[in-house]
């Protein structure tokens, strides 16, 4: 009995202190530091710049042509022209048809990937480093000789179109497009079903031409390569690329921000718009709080660009508020209500300005709430310091998300080419860390309080679900509305 009885409560105390242990999660460990190894570099007579950083511990080189041919670059008439530019490389050359192109590359045991973003387009290849030169033979041949097939085009178009004819009927995509028109003053980098519709071949055949050129372009290599071996690979397969402009469009990029023309003046509650994206019969509604901010990544220095100190007290606001599962976002709208499977935000930068963003698909009828939460959190931002038990381990998630990133071949490419996509010396890779961790809460409010209030609220969803509510929670504030079938993202005032 009295041999039970001690099993018995033995068997307690063990329970007990694990339920301790999970209600007093143990503090965050200190910082490691990330050691990026030094970024080699080397420039071909053509402009074109060779960038090498070596990693011996595995045999993989990743190879990326960074160019400067983004949607930034587009007409807004031509929105998508950038991505399916880039796509269209890999679909034939003179001398191999896609199929051979993909062959080509599965025979090698590699893969490759080619688009475009709003501040550029890539083209990548990853192999084992015995196979770089044979690679590199595709890469160029594709990057040079595109014959851009009018079939290929065809096809390319057709699946572009069927993407966003099924997207933007999905509440949470179709929520982004109009944030990137209504807020932040762009066209959507991935094209609108009228701009695809109306590009041809030569559209696609000049876009090339002037915006594909050694001037603007970085190539890469990460992994298991010297320096040496990488600029003799480069300089065999890309001396003979000629530049076709007279002007070097990185340097010649506008650094002013670029806002758009109504100044937004917040209301009581820190809101300055909410847009409504009437989808009848929607599963669910998308919620996006969108704010245009005058905050560069870089400003010019003495010779190259340098990174704006904001940069760092942006990225890390927006960790806390919107970065991973800890976040005060996620916290109140999933973890403590369950009202959304996830709710985030992000910065997008840009050469002028930056957009800020949130985001939360959740139920129809909690869409009001889930955009009153959304305000209350940003606006704590902007009244309450972050307290360093809080601040300290989302500076950890994001210097952690960062070390990670860089331990593969591919990420450690695509780090380089951001920083030479700004015109950043790749030494600022080493800084990440320390500029981060050196961010303070006095910091972070006061970006907050000049830079992420008086933005756009923007659900997508059944109107006739939540119209209610959200007159009840936003008492005062105008609701503008928009069917979803009268949607004109080419119009300024977004209706056909």
């Amino acid at each position: 009995m009295r041999k039970t009885l001690f099993i018995a409560l033995s068997v307690l105390i063990v329970f007990a202190a694990c339920v301790a242990a999970q209600e007093t999660p143990p503090a965050p460990s200190a910082p490691k530091a990330v050691k990026v190894p030094t970024v080699k570099q080397r420039e071909l007579r053509n402009g074109l710049k060779v960038a090498v950083v070596e990693r011996k511990s595995v045999p993989l080189v990743t190879m990326t042509m960074f160019l400067n041919a983004g949607a930034g670059l587009e007409d807004e008439d031509k929105a998508g022209i950038a991505d399916i530019t880039a796509t269209m490389l890999t679909k034939g050359t003179k001398t191999r048809s896609a199929t051979q192109i993909a062959n080509a590359i599965e025979f090698l045991g590699g893969n490759m990937n080619s688009g475009a973003a709003w501040n550029g387009a890539n083209l990548s290849i990853t192999v084992t480093s015995d196979k770089v030169d044979q690679a590199m033979a595709i890469m160029s041949d594709v990057l040079l000789n595109p014959t851009f097939s009018q079939s290929e085009l065809d096809l390319l178009k057709t699946q572009a179109l069927d993407g966003l004819k099924y997207n933007l009927k999905q509440p949470g995509y179709l929520s982004n497009y109009v944030a990137s028109k209504y807020v932040f003053g762009e066209h959507p980098a991935a094209g609108t079903p009228e701009t695809i519709n109306s590009l041809d071949r030569n559209n696609i055949v000049d876009f090339y031409k002037e915006f594909y050129n050694p001037m603007d372009a970085v190539l890469v290599f990460a992994g298991d390569i010297t320096l040496t071996k990488a600029s003799t690979i480069a300089s065999k397969y890309f001396a003979k690329w000629k530049d076709r402009h007279k002007k070097d469009i990185i340097m010649s990029m506008d650094m002013s921000p670029v806002i758009p023309a109504i100044v937004p003046k917040a209301g009581a509650s820190g809101l300055h718009r909410i847009l409504v994206i009437d989808l009848p019969q929607s599963g669910q509604a998308s919620v996006v709080y969108a704010k245009r901010m005058s905050v560069n990544r870089v400003q010019p220095g003495d010779t190259d660009f340098v990174v704006d100190t904001l940069y760092y007290s942006g990225i890390t606001l927006n960790t806390v508020l919107g970065g991973g599962y800890s976040s005060r976002l996620n916290y109140e709208i999933r973890i403590k209500r369950g009202l959304s499977y996830g709710a985030g935000s992000n910065i997008a930068w840009r050469w002028g300005g930056s957009n800020f963003s949130t985001r939360a698909q959740t139920k129809n009828e909690s869409a009001p709430e889930v955009a009153e939460l959304t305000m209350a959190e940003i606006n704590k931002l902007t009244d309450t310091p972050v307290a360093a038990d809080e601040l300290i381990p989302r500076k950890s998630v994001l210097t952690g998300n960062f070390g990670r990133d860089l331990e593969t071949t591919r990420g450690l490419a695509a780090a380089i080419g951001e920083l030479f996509a700004f015109g950043i010396p790749s030494g600022e890779l080493n800084a990440f860390i320390p500029k981060v961790n050196s961010v303070t809460a006095s910091q972070l409010e006061s970006f907050a309080k000049q830079y992420i209030g008086g933005g756009d609220i923007i659900i997508v969803g059944d109107y006739s679900v939540f119209k209610d509510d959200l007159a009840k929670r936003f008492p005062g504030m105008k609701v503008d509305v928009i069917k979803a079938d009268d949607l004109d993202l080419s119009k300024d005032n977004l209706r056909k």
